[in-house]
């Protein structure tokens, strides 16, 4: 009888497994902590006309950045390096960033502030180099290339985008943003979700006004 020799899954399958197990991980305590995140903000919330009409605004500007992201990102297609991708490899969770500061000016809590930043500090950042890991398994030395061009989160405003000519290959002449893949990515839905959770912050300031708590 002829005995096999049991096979081996190779390395690479190995790193992808254990690298969406631990996305996978994050994700799913993102979840599960940002309800009662908000549940508690929205308690210690105390917002005036003023806060509100001052973090709409800054709420606005992250709608901008997290849009013009989506309408640059061909998730799983390729290697996005364009637009808002030739200052930040994280447009998108740097719009959140500014979407969640209006809600903290929105909110005229320091408490409140300080539970927010925590949440975003702490999971967005793991979530940020989890998904980088993955980009680097999927896109291998051209990751590498772009990312040692292009920092992970602040933006290089000043950066030319044609310092990345060469580094990456390039994305079939879909270089411009795409409305229709903003509507891919879904992102309509964060501008409905901002709407509707800074109706809630006017709501919190009417019960506040109306019955002192």
């Amino acid at each position: 009888m002829v005995q096999t020799q049991p096979q081996t899954q190779p390395a690479n399958q190995i790193v992808e497994a254990q690298a969406a197990q631990t996305r996978k991980f994050w994700m799913r305590w993102r979840v599960r902590l940002g309800y009662p995140v908000a549940l508690l903000y929205w308690f210690l919330a105390a917002p005036t006309w003023r806060s509100i009409a001052c973090g709409t605004l800054v709420a606005i500007l992250g709608l901008i950045v997290r849009g013009a992201g989506s309408g640059y990102l061909r998730k799983d297609r390729e290697l996005a390096v364009t637009g808002p991708y030739a200052r930040t490899r994280n447009p998108l969770y740097l719009g959140s960033a500014i979407l969640a500061t209006g809600f903290i000016v929105a909110a005229h809590s320091w408490r409140a502030a300080v539970l927010v930043a925590a949440y975003f500090g702490i999971f967005y950042y793991a979530v940020m180099r989890n998904e980088e890991d993955d980009l680097r398994l999927h896109f291998g030395a051209d990751f590498d290339a772009y990312a040692s061009r292009v920092p992970l989160f602040f933006p290089k405003i000043f950066t030319a985008h044609t310092a990345l000519a060469g580094a990456v290959p390039a994305n079939n002449g879909e270089n411009g943003f795409s409305w229709a893949q903003y509507r891919r990515n879904r992102e309509y839905r964060a501008l409905f979700g901002a709407v509707g959770a800074m109706a809630l912050v006017c709501l919190r300031m009417w019960i506040r006004a109306r019955f002192g708590y």
